[in-house]
C-alpha cells in the first residue's frame, strides 16, 4: 500500500509538472510554492521581516500574521494597540520614536533561501484595496545597497491604482531611478475585480522585463537603460539573481491613511513560481 501511494503521488507530481511546461511552451518550472499545507510558512522558502521597516508604514511586521490554510497563504493585517519595544523619547529615528504599534502584519522574503537570475515569475493572489492598504509582490536584487540592488515591483496597488515598476540608482545615495506604470481600478471595468484572484507576472531576460496582470501587459523596462549611477551595487542591478517578497503594508509615504478600512484584512495568495527558459 505504502508502494502504491508513493507511485500515484509521483504520478501526481509529475503531472503537475508537464501540466505547467505545457502551459508555459519553452520553460520549466525551478521552484514554486503551492501554500498547500496547513500552518505556518514553509521555512526552506521563507523568511520574515520583522518590525518597522520602510517607508514610514504603519505596520509593525511579524511572522504570525501569515498562515497557510485551505490552499492559501493569508497574510493578515490587524489593528491593534501594542507598546513599540524600541521606543525610545525623543529619538529621530521614526521607527523608535513611535511609542506604540497601531497595526501589525507580515512580510515573507525568500531572502537567503532562494534567488532567480531571468525567468517568468508567476503570483495567483488576490488583494485587498481598501484606503491605507499597500499590497505587494516584488524582488530585490542579491548585491548592493538599495536603490543600487534594483527592485522590481511586480504588484503594488494604493490609492485605486495598480502599479507596475521596476527602480536602480542614481548617482545620489538612497535615490532611486523610476520606471513605473499606473494603471486605475476603474480600467478593469469589473464591479468584482477586487473579489477575484489575479495572476501577476514577470517576465525577465539579459534584454527586458515584462510586468503583467492577467495576461494584460502593464510595463516594459529596457534593461539597456537600467545603469546605476553610483558603485554601490552591480553596474546593472538586473544583470544578478532577485529574491522574492510578499507583503502588506499599512499607510505610510504612499498607501496614506488606512482611517475608514475596516480590520482585520486579507491578503490571499494561492501560489508563487518560477519558470526558467529550458
Amino acid at each position: 500500500m505504502k508502494f502504491f501511494t508513493a507511485s500515484i503521488l509521483s504520478l501526481t507530481l509529475a503531472c503537475i509538472c508537464q501540466a505547467e511546461l505545457t502551459q508555459h511552451k519553452g520553460y520549466k518550472l525551478v521552484w514554486a510554492d503551492e501554500f498547500n499545507e496547513d500552518g505556518a510558512p514553509n521555512p526552506k522558502n521563507w523568511v520574515f521581516e520583522e518590525g518597522f521597516q520602510r517607508n514610514r508604514e504603519f505596520q509593525w511586521y511579524q511572522k504570525e500574521n501569515a498562515v497557510c490554510k485551505d490552499g492559501l497563504l493569508v497574510i493578515e493585517g490587524k489593528k491593534v494597540s501594542l507598546p513599540n519595544p524600541n521606543f525610545s523619547e525623543d529619538h529621530k529615528d521614526w521607527k523608535k520614536s513611535r511609542k506604540t504599534i497601531e497595526y501589525t502584519s507580515a512580510c515573507l522574503t525568500t531572502k537567503g533561501t532562494h534567488a532567480w537570475q531571468f525567468g517568468r515569475f508567476e503570483i495567483r493572489a488576490k488583494i485587498p484595496a481598501s484606503n491605507g492598504l499597500w499590497p505587494a509582490i516584488w524582488t530585490l536584487g542579491v548585491e548592493g545597497q538599495w536603490p543600487s540592488n534594483g527592485e522590481v515591483d511586480i504588484l503594488e496597488c494604493y490609492k485605486g491604482k495598480i502599479l507596475a515598476n521596476v527602480c536602480w540608482a542614481t548617482k545620489k545615495p538612497f535615490s532611486p531611478k523610476w520606471d513605473g506604470s499606473q494603471t486605475p481600478l476603474t480600467s478593469f471595468k469589473d464591479p468584482q475585480w477586487l473579489d477575484k484572484f489575479h495572476i501577476w507576472r514577470m517576465d525577465w531576460d539579459e534584454e527586458t522585463i515584462h510586468l503583467y496582470v492577467d495576461d494584460k501587459l502593464l510595463n516594459t523596462i529596457d534593461l539597456t537603460k537600467t545603469i546605476n549611477g553610483n558603485d554601490l551595487g552591480p553596474k546593472n542591478p538586473f544583470q544578478q539573481p532577485h529574491y522574492l517578497l510578499l507583503n502588506l503594508a499599512i499607510g505610510g509615504d504612499a498607501a496614506g491613511s488606512p482611517e475608514g478600512t475596516k480590520f482585520p484584512v486579507r491578503y490571499e495568495i494561492d501560489y508563487a513560481r518560477v519558470y526558467q527558459k529550458e
